[in-house]
Order: C-alpha cells, then sequence, then structure tokens
C-alpha cells in the first residue's frame, strides 16, 4: 500500500437476531446490557416477558436489531399460547438466531426445545453460554464441546450478561454473520416499543417484585391514559388480576403495596423518561383471563395502540 492509499472501509452490516431460550436464560438481562439501556423488564420469576421486545444496537461498523422473546416453555392457557406464537413470529424474517441458554444449570446435553429451532432455521445460529460467572471453569470446557457435537454452531460464546463478561465479543460475532446493508433505524433509537408500553412493563416488573408466587402470572397492566403537558407527564394504569384474593393482595393493608408499587415505578420511568410523572393506579378483577383467548388479545398493548389508533382517526 502507497502512502497515499487509505485502508479500505469496511461495509456496514445490519439484520435482525431473535434471542430464543428457556424462561430465566437471562435474554432481556442481555439485551438490556446490549443496548445500554433498560428497554426490557427483568425480574426473578419466569415467563415475564410476554411480548417481543426489539432492542437496537447501532456501532460504526453496523446495526443490530435483537428481538427478545417470551421462554420457551409448554403452552397451557390462552396466554401461553399466546406467547409462544409471539416465538415463532420472531424468527420469521431474522438473518440471524441466537439461541442462549442458563450454563449454570445446564446438563451437559443438548436441550432439545431448543435444538429444534436451530434445526429449523436456515440461517446461521449463534449459542450463548450465559451465567458463566456461576459456573466452575473446568465444567466450561465440556459443555461448549457437548453443545458443538450436537449442533453446527456459528459462534459457541461463553457470557454473563448480568456483568457484561463476552458480551462484546457476542456483539463481535453476531455482526460478522449480518449481511451488508444500511441501517434500518436511526443511530440514536434503542427500541420501536412505544412508551406508553414501557410503562406498562415498567408497572408490570415493580408489581412482580413485590408479590407471592401467584400473583406474577395473573397480571396485566393496560395503560388508559398518557397525557404529555409541558411541565407533567399524567400515566393512569389498570392492573388485571383474576381473583379478588390477588387484588387485595396488589393493594394491601390501607393500600400500602399499592402505593409502593406506584412510588418505585414512577421513580424509574421519571429516570427513563426524563420528565416529571403523575402515576395513578388501578386495580380490577377480570376473572380467568389467561384462559381467554380474546380477553388475552384486548390486555395485549398492541391491540390496545390499535384501538387508540382507531378513536383519533374518528376524531378527525
Amino acid at each position: 500500500m502507497s502512502g497515499d492509499e487509505k485502508p479500505e472501509k469496511k461495509a456496514f452490516r445490519s439484520g435482525f437476531v431473535a434471542i430464543v431460550g428457556r424462561p430465566n436464560a437471562g435474554k432481556s438481562t442481555l439485551v438490556n446490557r446490549l443496548v445500554g439501556q433498560k428497554i426490557a423488564i427483568v425480574t426473578s420469576k419466569p415467563q415475564t416477558t410476554r411480548n417481543r421486545i426489539q432492542g437496537i444496537v447501532t456501532k460504526p461498523q453496523g446495526q443490530i436489531v435483537f428481538i427478545d422473546t417470551p421462554g420457551l416453555h409448554e403452552a397451557d392457557s390462552a396466554l401461553g399460547r399466546q406467547m409462544m406464537q409471539e416465538v415463532a413470529a420472531a424468527l420469521e424474517g431474522i438473518d440471524v438466531l441466537l439461541l442462549m441458554v442458563d450454563a449454570s444449570r445446564m446438563l451437559p446435553h443438548a436441550d432439545d426445545l431448543l435444538l429444534e429451532k436451530a434445526k429449523r432455521f436456515r440461517g446461521k445460529t449463534i449459542l450463548a453460554l450465559n451465567k458463566v460467572d456461576r459456573l466452575a471453569k473446568p465444567k466450561l470446557l465440556p459443555l461448549i464441546d457437548s453443545f458443538a457435537k450436537v449442533f453446527e454452531f456459528a459462534a459457541i460464546v461463553p457470557i454473563s450478561a448480568l456483568n457484561g463478561a463476552g458480551c462484546q465479543e457476542l456483539l463481535d460475532e453476531t455482526l460478522k454473520q449480518l449481511p451488508q446493508g444500511e441501517p434500518y433505524f436511526p443511530e440514536d433509537q434503542v427500541t420501536d416499543q412505544p412508551e406508553r408500553f414501557l410503562a406498562a412493563e415498567v408497572i408490570r416488573e415493580k408489581a412482580i417484585q413485590v408479590m407471592y408466587h401467584e400473583v406474577p402470572y395473573a397480571l396485566a397492566v393496560v395503560i388508559e391514559k398518557y397525557e404529555e403537558t409541558p411541565k407533567l407527564l399524567r400515566i393512569e394504569a389498570l392492573m388485571n388480576v383474576e381473583r379478588d384474593s390477588q387484588k387485595k393482595i396488589l393493594i394491601g393493608h390501607k393500600g400500602e403495596m399499592l402505593k409502593k408499587i406506584g412510588t418505585e415505578a414512577r421513580k424509574e420511568l421519571e429516570g427513563i423518561l426524563g420528565s416529571k410523572i403523575y402515576l395513578g393506579l388501578f386495580v380490577k378483577v377480570a376473572p380467568d383471563w389467561r384462559e381467554n383467548p380474546q380477553k388475552v388479545r384486548e390486555l395485549d398493548w398492541r391491540y390496545q395502540l390499535e384501538g387508540l389508533a382507531g378513536e383519533l382517526e374518528d376524531k378527525e
């Protein structure tokens, strides 16, 4: 190369990557880590993620649109079936499949349900072995070897989504597999989710963190009012549960539990949205909504946004 020649600029790469794994594998934690801010709620309870959530990572060399999906499980309710439909829909039109397993709980053989997704996918599949910080080092190589023997992964990357170990390597390996192309989103955009959805998810997260084991799965949050003014953002949310006993738990003695949930959700949302917020929470019993496909759809945030758009069109 002569002194006048400039090094060739590498082509920009961009594409969609679905993250698929069992409940509590750490998918949402990873998305938040890679994006650099919270866009998906995280709790210790399995099956917290109910919808596909897109996190956008833009680097000088490319843009990755990560799709966080509900944890793979055997669906036994209308809600569970919808969640598994979300996973199936996430795999349509993606460029790379990212399988994620909890290495600290993984037996030294492959997960058939996960591998089935990889075998059906025609593109490249990357395996992320998460929570390796909890795994004794002598056990890591045999685990990698066991997966390498049952499927030809484009890469197997040990990571800790919680502390960030290996996450840069995972980004690098993912970018390598993406096709050349222009970015899909502006470089400063980190998610495609509307702020209403984020508000509902943060409220649900705070409720799950303080609730007894039965309530999290019976809880659905609907944003009924989202009004922005120059000085204040007014949010009113309806928390739907299935039984009166769950409603009593959510409200707590003299409303103490509901107040605690509201205070924690408001503080976090003010930090995320950069606005002073008034947050009003209400609780309603919607009997056995998880077993009713129509109710499940009504409590889905996209259905609510469709209704909102329809109302606005009617007013014009």
